[in-house]
């Protein structure tokens, strides 16, 4: 097997405050292998996209620091590149679609002058081919008149138009890797499948890889090759999307996919997981999953639970479900 084209490993990232020290993302590790849709799954607060900016080397430090891990990216470390070697693959070779196109498109600056500048920041061209370039961008990602649209303001397009702007500004280096942040959590549902849509065409197309941030089960069912999910810091179980859906083996997980609507309990009251995700700088003892977990055990407050494997590199960091597989978690 080739090795994978970006590979998290043991990640922490810390927020030093003046009286504490918050603990966004304890010892995280994930891969994308080429070609392959990733997700990474979770309630907010739960460090999914800490974990994502860290990669791309845009945490502010202070007060973000990075004590442990390696983030290697097509085989090079991107946490001990300097910032100038860093820049030159950030937006290159490996780029971001953020969660708001309306707070990460400049709003006094037209469609056409931010397209623009992402190409010119790392592929130097004429006049005449940045023009035909920037057309093509948005006739890739579906926008028509892509020609007058260049020359419009944010303002003057939909959420949807917009959210393709930032998807065509992510590839107009043609990345091997775009991490997208919720994407379509802005958007109404008809516009969220049209962006989910399109990046499967431009997966086919170009072959790029897509480390996808969400927490919505409902997005991941749909794109997902490999699935995270990610709880207060930690990987609580991964595997692939068959794996997760079909045979959860983390109480958390369980959870997620028991609060999902189902035809199947029509009428029905909603399941929710009680409690939330605790607060990164006061995180309980053991499992952080603990205190809302109602198969927890004395054993789960006394240390952070291994990885129990169940197979095909299905993992889930709980020792309750891997001593017994057949226990009922949620009634």
């Amino acid at each position: 097997m080739s090795e994978p084209l970006l590979s998290v490993q043991d990640l922490h990232v810390h927020f030093r405050g003046r009286r504490n020290v918050a603990r966004a993302v304890e010892g995280v590790s994930y891969e994308v292998r080429e070609g392959e849709t990733v997700c990474i799954v979770g309630e907010s607060g739960c460090g999914k996209t800490v974990s994502a900016l860290s990669i791309l080397g845009i945490l502010p430090v202070p007060p973000a620091e990075i004590p442990e891990g390696r983030i290697l990216f097509q085989g090079k470390d991107l946490l001990r590149m300097d910032p100038e070697t860093l820049r030159g693959i950030r937006g290159n070779r490996l780029s971001m679609v953020f969660q708001e196109p309306m707070t990460s498109l400049n709003p006094v600056f037209k469609i056409g002058d931010q397209l623009r500048e992402a190409v010119l920041a790392h592929r130097p061209m004429e006049e005449k081919a940045l023009e035909e370039r920037c057309v093509s961008l948005l006739r890739d990602v579906g926008i028509s008149s892509s020609a007058e649209r260049l020359q419009d303001y944010p303002h003057q397009l939909s959420g949807g138009q917009r959210q393709r702007v930032m998807i065509a500004m992510a590839l107009a280096c043609d990345p091997a890797l775009v991490i997208a942040d919720e994407p379509t959590t802005a958007l109404d549902v008809t516009i969220q499948v049209q962006i989910l849509n399109l990046f499967r065409d431009l997966q086919r197309e170009k072959g790029l890889s897509l480390l996808y941030i969400t927490h919505d089960l409902g997005v991941v069912a749909q794109i997902a090759d490999r699935i995270y999910v990610m709880y207060a810091g930690i990987i609580a179980e991964q595997g692939t999307a068959r794996q997760i859906f079909h045979e959860p083996r983390h109480p958390y997980t369980m959870g997620l996919l028991a609060s999902l609507p189902s035809r199947m309990r029509r009428g029905a009251s909603l399941h929710n997981v009680p409690g939330a995700v605790p607060d990164p700088a006061q995180k309980p003892p053991g499992c952080p999953f603990h205190p809302r977990c109602p198969a927890a055990e004395a054993s789960c407050t006394r240390g952070l639970p291994g990885l129990c494997d169940w197979g095909e590199d299905h993992l889930a960091r709980c020792p309750v479900t891997c001593a017994d597989p057949d226990k009922e978690v949620w009634p």
